[in-house]
């Protein structure tokens, strides 16, 4: 099985555990990260982590992904709804991609309901808090046993 996933955090996900805790949880932003890597090996997977502020950051990160990676878990956080560069880097990828947010978008303001890469997506999952991470891991790993 081609194992290699990564999971990329956009703005402030870093912020995880003190920032509106009713939206988000309490979950740190660390713990998610050792929670997701565990599980990660559990599965057989191997993961990497990366969250960063900077859209260009993640674009340059998504296109180095082509070529070291199987799969993409992202939680585009606030650049889902406004990066259209994002967005191109991830249709080039060309294999799974699961687009994740802890809070349900669409319960939120209207201007989170429009995702620009829902439709370029693997699949998604929302609204689950922290433990969508998890369900993502499992998700991503059953699409590359299916891939094979």
């Amino acid at each position: 099985m081609n194992n290699k996933i990564i999971i990329i955090n956009g703005p402030n996900i870093n912020l995880l555990g003190e920032r509106e805790q009713s939206q988000y949880g309490s979950t740190t932003f660390d713990k998610l990260k050792e929670n997701c890597i565990e599980k990660s090996k559990e599965l057989g997977l191997e993961a990497e982590f990366f969250q960063s502020n900077i859209e260009g950051e993640i674009v340059n990160l998504i296109q180095d992904c082509r070529k070291k990676f199987n799969g993409i878990i992202i939680n585009g956080a606030a650049f889902t709804h406004t990066s259209v560069a994002i967005r191109d880097a991830l249709s080039v990828f060309k294999k799974p991609i699961i687009e994740l947010h802890i809070s349900n978008i669409y319960k939120r303001e209207e201007f989170r309901h429009k995702s620009l890469i829902s439709d370029i997506a693997t699949g998604g999952i929302f609204g689950l808090g922290t433990e969508g991470y998890i369900l993502a891991i499992i998700s991503m790993q059953k699409l590359l046993i299916d891939e094979n």
